[in-house]
């Protein structure tokens, strides 16, 4: 494991996410700063941060269960995103850019699991 979790494109998608929803939940209303708002910064945040705490552990099975929690955090997002959608708070075009990268992130995220899902089954690859 000489690569940084920094490194890892995965990682700076995860990252580029949490920046956008932290810009777009600007505009949600004030009510919402401990509703939809906090709940959906949280989740996108904790992308990152099991991809980064994954790849810290010891073993390629630890590393593999916090990027399934990563996963779990990115359809969080997305869950989100479509409630605010769906609450009036994201317009369209807001939406669909939004909603865009994370489709992007969980793509990445995926095939990083699969990498290291075949790493774990044969390790001496």
């Amino acid at each position: 494991m000489a690569e940084s979790f920094r490194d890892l494109i995965a990682w700076q998608k995860a990252m580029d996410l949490v920046t956008a929803i932290y810009r777009v939940t600007e505009s949600f209303p004030k009510s919402e700063t401990y509703g939809l708002m906090r709940q959906i910064r949280e989740a996108a945040i904790s992308g990152p941060s099991n991809i980064a705490e994954g790849k810290g552990r010891q073993t390629k099975r630890d590393y593999l269960q916090f990027l399934y929690r990563a996963r779990g955090s990115l359809f969080e997002v997305e869950t989100q995103l479509e409630a605010a959608k769906r609450l009036g708070f994201l317009d369209d075009e807001r939406f669909a850019t939004t909603n865009e990268l994370a489709r992007e992130t969980g793509r990445v995220l995926n095939g990083l699991i699969v990498n290291v899902e075949r790493q774990i089954r044969s390790p001496e690859s």
